[in-house]
């Protein structure tokens, strides 16, 4: 069986809901990886123009989650309805992120990464003028499938045009890229849209994005080692399917899933929660409250650390009780509490996703990139299900409502972490 797969490094520990922590998706390729040359491009600029692509995006896929009460109180409708303008953008990168790899082996790294920038930016110029939720929503679906191409092309850009001593730094700087645009969307939505409403605040970071893709375009170097591949749909399809095959990863798929339910529900409603009493919160503080993203940082780069001494599924269980705990802290009634627990359900989620996201590259041999973007495409429908669900509950139970379909969620995945623990020890005692 063809194997479909570039080899690009993982790199778990990033700070951000992210879909380089796995690794790039990519198409099918031949012949061997390219050789970097002694002319290679300048380690600098290429770091910095992926740090500003990872800034544009991840500021553009959750631009509109820090506005969704004032979506909810302009447009008039729930936050379920709200919060279709967040699913629907991750629902589309999830859906278009393993075709889009295979355009990006026959086209070109450099050339997708340049046209889905450019898509995306050209929509977030336009949503401000969206006349309605529905337009708002459409238009984020064709914002969210251009985004995808982004994760399609950059890791494999990296892999195939840098050293190999410069490429960690690269990536982690990529990563870093994603945290910040992704934080910093939230913060910069929430204060602007206090002076000038959500239209403003979306022109605000459409226009940082635009900035930000220029500067993208103009400090990336040409590729030089891109070999193109044909189509091979086939083969991508037959490994897809041998990777679906092995129940070890369709067990950190539903984790990296339930996971990403949770932290998706918690910080699509907890705006709502905020600007609501007996907390009374402004808009701008309500998106600063996101500067908490920060506590993934340091969690999830202790995941290594903590997988070396728990194993595996001793840093799951661990990760588990740490977002319940804090999900039970919300449920109190003063404002200190309910941001400690935002801090434990933040370090607990980033915790468990690292650890589940590096452990699909561990499990397998052939077909890496595409076992990854299986996780990425499991993560994001997570996301997008976890917000859509989240706000339900919401509007029919309040935060508890919220609260109680998270820790459902959390229950699902502790039953699968057992079902691995007992199938371990009877695996182990035969």
């Amino acid at each position: 069986m063809p194997s479909v797969d570039t080899g690009a490094p993982v790199t778990p520990g990033a700070s951000q809901p992210s879909f380089l922590t796995t690794g790039p998706p990519a198409g099918p390729t031949t012949g061997p990886a390219p050789a970097h040359p002694a002319g290679a491009p300048s380690t600098r600029r290429v770091n910095l123009a992926l740090f500003a692509l990872g800034l544009a995006t991840f500021a553009l896929l959750f631009s509109t989650q820090a506005l969704l009460p004032a979506l909810s109180a302009d447009f008039a409708v729930s936050p379920d309805a709200a919060s279709w303008t967040i699913s629907a953008a991750t629902i589309a990168l999830a859906v278009c992120v393993l075709p889009l790899s295979m355009l990006s082996e026959r086209f070109g790294r450099q050339r997708l990464m340049t046209v889905s920038v450019a898509v995306a930016v050209g929509i977030a110029l336009v949503l401000p003028l969206a006349p309605d939720l529905a337009w708002l929503v459409a238009l984020r679906t064709v914002q969210g499938a251009a985004i995808a191409g982004i994760p399609a092309s950059a890791m494999a850009y990296l892999s195939e045009e840098l050293r190999p001593g410069a490429l960690v730094g690269a990536i982690g700087l990529f990563v870093a890229g994603n945290s910040v645009g992704g934080m910093a969307g939230r913060i910069v939505t929430g204060w602007v849209a206090e002076g000038f409403g959500w239209r403003g605040a979306l022109l605000v970071v459409g226009v940082m994005a635009l900035v930000c893709a220029v500067a993208f375009r103009a400090l990336l170097p040409k590729a030089r080692n891109f070999i193109p591949s044909p189509l091979e749909p086939r083969a991508l399809a037959r490994t897809v399917r041998d990777l679906l095959a092995n129940p070890l990863l369709v067990r950190l798929y539903a984790i990296g899933l339930l996971f990403m339910a949770v932290f998706g529900a918690v910080y699509t409603v907890i705006g709502y929660r905020l600007v609501a009493e007996p907390f009374g919160l402004s808009q701008g503080l309500v998106g600063s409250v996101f500067v908490i993203y920060l506590v993934g940082t340091g969690s999830s780069a202790a995941s290594g650390g903590l997988v070396a001494r728990l194993g595996r599924r001793g840093a799951l269980y661990l990760a588990i009780g740490t977002t319940a705990a804090g999900l039970l802290l919300t449920l109190s009634g003063n404002l200190v509490a309910v941001l400690a627990g935002l801090v434990l359900v933040t370090a607990g989620f980033f915790a468990g996703h690292t650890t589940a996201s590096s452990s699909v590259s561990r499990t397998v041999t052939t077909g890496r990139a595409q076992a990854s973007a299986l996780y990425q495409m499991a993560y994001y429908v997570g996301s997008s299900l976890g917000g859509t669900l989240g706000a339900l509950a919401f509007h029919g139970g309040g935060w508890a409502g919220t609260v109680a379909l998270a820790l459902t969620a959390l229950v699902g995945a502790a039953g699968i972490t057992l079902y691995a623990t007992r199938r371990a020890v009877r695996l182990a005692a035969a």
